[in-house]
C-alpha cells in the first residue's frame, strides 16, 4: 500500500476514510507523501496517511475545518479498528495532540477558532 523512500511514505492507492465520530470524509490521493510516525515506530496502515492529510490541510473533504483533537481522534480510531492497537491508539492520540497538528492545530485544539475573513 505504501512505498518508502528517504524518510517518507508514498501512498500507492487512493484512501477514502469515513469518520463515524464526526460524520466526515477525508481522501488521501495516490502519490500523497507522509513521514509516518514522526520519531516513533511506524505501523504500516492508513492511520498516518489520513492523520497527516488532515494535519497538512486542516480541512475535511467537504471543506470544513478540522481541529487538532479531531485529527488525533481519527488516528486513534484507525489504529484501534484496523490494527487492534488499543494501547498505541490511546498514547499516540494524546502525543499527536500535544506535539503535532499542523494546520488542524491552527484551526483550534478542541473547538474551532473564530475565523475572520
Amino acid at each position: 500500500m505504501f512505498g518508502h523512500k528517504k524518510g517518507y511514505y508514498t501512498n500507492q492507492n487512493r484512501i477514502e476514510y469515513y469518520s463515524s465520530e464526526y460524520d466526515k470524509f477525508v481522501t488521501v490521493p495516490e502519490g500523497y507523501k507522509s513521514d509516518g510516525a514522526t520519531g516513533a515506530f511506524d505501523v504500516c496502515n492508513t492511520s498516518w496517511m489520513v492523520h497527516d492529510k488532515l494535519c497538512d490541510t486542516g480541512i475535511w473533504d467537504d471543506g470544513t475545518p478540522c481541529t487538532n483533537i479531531q485529527a488525533s481522534t481519527v488516528l486513534s480510531t484507525i489504529l484501534k479498528d484496523e490494527c487492534g492497537r488499543w494501547f498505541r491508539a490511546f498514547t499516540w492520540k494524546w502525543m499527536t495532540f500535544a506535539f503535532g497538528g499542523g494546520e488542524a492545530r491552527k484551526n483550534g485544539m478542541f473547538k474551532l477558532k473564530n475565523k475572520v475573513k
